[in-house]
């Protein structure tokens, strides 16, 4: 591009030159609106006409902040300047037909220039109404709902930086990595190639959101738009799972169909647990340090679901690839996946030791306070790589162990004979996990780890 044509088009070349920035800017448009679709919230859905919305649209300002600071990223400052010298213009000196002539040409929208000033004027805007609403200490619903329909209609009606314009982004939605590449163009059918596309593409534009939300940051404008960002992956996953769950409509190979099934079975387990268990009324709780643990847990949770899913699919097509030739961060979920395996195995033992010592008291009370100490470990380190699915099965019986001081009633024979055996089916599951397959479990590691708490 010359010198010239970067001058006449600078939003394009900027949009090329700050991809990631412009990438976060689609992500927090599209998470803003649907933070207005209430069925999106993870609140109750009792009482909403007395419910305050105040904590929700504090959230919101925050975002709205990171937008302005984004746009204002990438606006050259001398353009920012003529920017800012039309707005004063334009309030102090123009007529109203003179007003009247700029606002009909800026909303033309016949440039992405055009289009991004629009934007940022109306933020700027929007801005100074929330931050107005929230010197209340009440927003009722319907205030909430209004607030909403306006900065939704802003978003949509923006025809080069609406998220929802297009169904895909040439420019964002992209599948750069190539062994998935190479897998796309190894299926020789037509459809199922666009449709095995389609998986892929809705995956990886999952991943990008993702990749936009801090996990480090404690300020509170950046937990909360990685909040608003969790909040819009909810419908885009669910909507996900719907369509792999009905792929039987859509693709005629059998194997495929039978490999889909359970990825859309994990998919709503797993989105049960983040958005149900991890981040259930999450905005009313004050403390930032509870706010950026649960958003950590639940981006490590997705991230994981969508990359398992993409290994499972790629090595369908290709059953040479390995996991670490798509992602590299699959080396630290190996090793999630190896310690979640492992603290399995060793807290099996001890349940098939407790039930061998049933007759000998003083043993079988070792034995018993042996495991609780291993269980604290267990539930300090390991609870949080458990599934949703298996998480409160584990978190009842470590409260039932914990709660007795002696373990000698046929009850907890009973309780510790049932664990036992849902313990065994969970090992198999995650014995199944991809990154784990031809990866035996080492026993002596685990035995020697098993030793040290007896």
């Amino acid at each position: 591009m010359t010198v010239n044509e970067k001058k006449e088009d600078w939003v394009s070349f900027l949009k090329h030159k700050h991809k990631n920035v412009f990438s976060e800017l689609d992500a927090l448009l599209r998470s803003l609106d649907r933070f207005f679709s209430i069925e999106n919230l993870p609140i109750s859905r009792e009482d909403l006409t007395t419910r305050n919305f105040y904590d929700e649209l504090n959230a919101v300002r925050d975002v709205i902040f990171r937008i302005l600071g984004l746009i204002e990223m990438v606006i050259p400052e001398s353009k920012k300047n003529a920017y800012w010298f039309r707005k004063f213009a334009e309030s102090k000196f123009l007529t109203d037909y003179s007003r009247d002539l700029f606002k009909e040409e800026l909303y033309k929208q016949d440039t992405p220039e055009k289009g991004l000033y629009l934007l940022y004027d109306s933020f700027v805007n929007l801005k100074g109404i929330v931050n107005d609403l929230l010197r209340f200490d009440k927003i009722s619903y319907l205030g909430y709902r209004n607030i909403g329909e306006l900065i939704s209609k802003e978003i949509r009606e923006n025809m080069h930086f609406s998220p929802f314009r297009n169904d895909i982004d040439p420019d964002l939605d992209r599948i750069e990595n190539p062994r998935v590449s190479e897998a796309v163009q190894s299926v020789r059918d037509r459809e199922m190639r666009r449709f095995v596309s389609l998986l892929y593409m809705y995956l990886f534009r999952c991943l990008r959101y993702l990749s936009h939300i801090d996990t480090d940051s404690r300020h509170p404008t950046a937990l909360n738009s990685s909040f608003l960002i969790l909040i819009m992956l909810k419908p885009e996953l669910t909507m996900f799972q719907k369509y792999i769950k009905n792929a039987g409509r859509m693709v005629n190979d059998e194997e495929l169909k039978f490999l889909l099934q359970p990825v859309s079975y994990q998919f709503s387990i797993e989105l049960k647990r983040v958005y149900i268990h991890e981040l259930k009324e999450i905005l009313g709780k004050k403390a930032y340090q509870l706010l950026r643990g649960k958003i950590e847990n639940s981006r490590g949770i997705l991230k994981n679901l969508i990359e398992q899913s993409i290994v499972q699919i790629t090595q369908f097509l290709r059953q040479e690839v390995q996991s670490n030739d798509i992602f590299e961060s699959f080396t630290e979920r190996l090793y999630e996946s190896i310690k979640l395996r492992e603290d399995m195995f060793i807290l099996h033992k001890f349940l098939i030791l407790l039930e061998d010592k049933i007759g000998l008291p003083e043993e079988h009370n070792a034995v018993f306070e042996s495991m609780k100490n291993f269980m604290r470990y267990f539930e300090n380190f390991t609870f949080k790589l458990l599934r949703y699915d298996d998480y409160d099965e584990f978190s009842n019986f470590f409260k039932d162990i914990f709660s007795l001081k002696k373990s000698g009633s046929n009850k907890i024979f009973e309780k510790i004979h049932n664990f036992k055996i849902f313990l065994e089916a969970t090992q198999q599951h995650v014995a199944n996990r991809a990154e784990l397959r031809d990866r035996p479990l080492d026993i002596y590691r685990a035995e020697d780890f098993f030793r040290q708490y007896l």
